[in-house]
């Protein structure tokens, strides 16, 4: 399978290109002049913040509070830039994977390409054609990461005050007041 690697990036995150409502989000990794671009979907955004938070969370329990993971994101790694254009996707994720390196004390995250097969390769086998972007970071980037990743994702339409779905400039049809979707 062909491997996107950045060991560690300059630059790894999360963002959105287009106006709420009709967003398109990506993750991001830059190193030098080389960028990798790749779309997920906006619930994708959110699962990976939410599991990073958790794994470094754990680690540092696991730990008792020696490993270099910091509680909070370091505001010296806060990164509220723009993407880097142009932004050219070179796959839309399906499935992610993260792991803690005990050994780098690194946080690997890894992307893999979405794929329409339904076919399960053998045990020990991979498929060729599957690409995956995989990035080593640091805990402290980790924490940055997250914090910005649901920063991208709450900058969108505001939620409905009662039944919490998307609210847009069209007006909204709430289940809790008109009790069906339509």
């Amino acid at each position: 399978m062909p491997v996107i690697s950045y060991d560690p990036p300059e630059r790894f995150v999360a963002g959105a290109v287009g106006r709420p409502g009709d967003r398109a989000f990506y993750l991001q990794a830059r190193s030098g002049r080389r960028v990798t671009s790749v779309g997920l979907e906006k619930f994708q955004v959110t699962l990976l913040a939410e599991r990073l938070e958790e794994l470094l969370d754990e680690v540092l329990r696991r730990s008792g509070g020696d490993a270099a993971v910091p509680a909070v994101a370091p505001s010296e790694l806060a990164d509220d830039g723009p993407l880097d254009q142009p932004v050219e996707e070179e796959f839309k994720v399906g499935t992610m994977a993260l792991a803690w390196d005990p050994d780098d004390e690194q946080v690997v995250i890894e992307a893999q390409e979405v794929t329409e097969s339904d076919e399960e390769p053998e045990v020990g086998e991979d498929d060729p054609a599957i690409a995956v972007l995989r990035v080593r970071i640091s805990a402290a980037q980790a924490r940055a990461f997250a914090e910005r990743a649901l920063k991208v994702v709450a900058a969108g339409r505001p939620p409905c005050p009662l039944c919490g779905l998307p609210l847009d400039g069209e007006g909204h049809v709430c289940p809790r007041q008109n009790g069906y979707l339509g």
